[in-house]
């Protein structure tokens, strides 16, 4: 029999008790937004994004993913797969709008509220503000307002944890609702494939299937010392995922750990004036979001992509806070002198600023999708997941 691997966390002091947590995730949400806001779209195949041969789909209708089509897939793939696709450029102010609207709706039931993205958010709902007690009617009340004030449809997963909450939105999508009971999460896990386990990516799924593993049943069978002899630091994770176990606490802030962006170009660029003007561009994105996310950093990295794909960075960590944009550009020339001659074209260029500082103007309040690195985590301060008395349960 397999045992649980030794815990290392300050929570097994804590109190047991039972967490009632929501995921919502808006369906299609970039791709719905441009249907809403634009009649001749509706029923029709929709992918957001540039249409040219670099160009690369940033989200896709229900209508366009019954071809195959996804997000992150290039264009001319996309295209391929469905002739029919109707490309639209990204209008991330309206994102952003929709977005603003969707989270009042969240704090109107609740201050905990953790953004994962735009479009996307745990809730603990443990004690809501209405008093409503039950997580499955406060799910069917968020849902119906997120509705009413955006004409946007969103799922929705009830349960005791995040990780299950979250596996719950993706059951019924799209508008859907499934709520997973306590009591029913491990049965839940073990009948899926491991691939929906939030941070199992192809790779990984690759070798677990190597190694035998291509269900949450056939994961559960295995010991703490097989998982970490394959899967390192990854191990704990999966132990406790394929038991329908998460002890992290739904935080309404979070550390952004960094701001940056990238470009990829319609055709590769090799020449220093060039360079030195994309670059430019890229500092003004960049230095934009760093000022909207009230960030400072000590670290810039210059990431550059070749046209056979294969990426180079330089970074240089100064002693002090990059305190401007000017410090910023600067900083980022000096990388991108370091890199020249360049030994062939780029495709892509990015700048990053990190090791922010993390007093409260750095704090995040979600929008950038770095959420889903947390989901590889299994540990967390806060009260357990466990067993509910009967008065808990009714009101899930």
């Amino acid at each position: 029999m397999a045992k649980e691997p030794p815990s290392t966390d300050d929570d097994d002091d804590e109190a047991s008790g039972l967490r009632k947590i929501i995921h919502v995730d808006m369906d299609a949400f970039f791709a719905s937004v441009e249907q809403r806001d634009n009649p001749d779209l509706r029923g029709r195949p929709v992918a957001v994004g540039g249409s040219s041969g670099r160009g690369v789909v940033a989200a896709a209708s229900y209508e366009a993913r019954r071809f195959g089509v996804k997000s992150a897939m290039p264009s001319v793939t996309a295209k391929r797969l469905c002739p029919d696709l109707v490309f639209v450029k990204s209008r991330f102010d309206a994102y952003r709008e929709a977005s603003g609207q969707i989270r009042a709706v969240f704090r109107h039931h609740t201050d905990l509220v953790e953004p994962l993205s735009l479009d996307e958010a745990y809730l603990d709902v443990t004690e809501d503000r209405l008093g409503i007690g039950s997580a499955t009617r406060i799910a069917e009340m968020i849902r119906q307002e997120i509705r009413i004030k955006t004409g946007l449809t969103a799922s929705a997963g009830v349960s005791y944890n995040k990780f299950l909450a979250k596996l719950a939105s993706d059951q019924n999508k799209p508008d859907g609702l499934c709520v997973i009971r306590p009591g029913q999460g491990a049965d839940f896990v073990q009948s899926l494939p491991v691939r929906r386990f939030h941070g199992v990516g192809p790779k990984a799924e690759e070798k677990m299937k190597r190694l035998g593993i291509e269900t949450g049943a056939d994961l559960a069978t295995k010991d703490i010392a097989f998982l970490r002899a394959n899967f390192g630091s990854f191990a704990d994770y999966l132990y406790r995922a394929a038991r329908g176990i998460d002890l992290r606490p739904v935080r309404s802030h979070r550390i952004r750990k960094s701001v940056g962006g990238e470009r990829t170009f319609n055709e590769d660029i090799s020449s220093g004036s060039a360079l030195r003007e994309t670059l430019d561009r890229i500092v003004d994105i960049v230095w934009e979001r760093v000022e909207n996310a009230g960030a400072r950093g000590r670290t810039v990295t210059l990431k550059l992509k070749y046209t056979d794909f294969q990426i180079a960075t330089r970074a240089r960590s100064v002693p002090y806070l990059v305190a401007d944009k000017a410090q910023f550009a600067q900083i980022g020339h000096a990388l991108l002198e370091e890199a020249l001659p360049l030994p062939m074209p780029i495709r892509l260029m990015g700048l990053t600023l990190s090791k922010l500082d993390h007093g409260d103007a750095a704090r995040d309040d979600g929008g950038d999708g770095d959420g889903d690195a947390a989901d590889r985590q299994s540990r967390s301060g806060g009260r357990r997941s466990g067993a509910a008395d009967a008065s808990q349960l009714s009101l899930f």
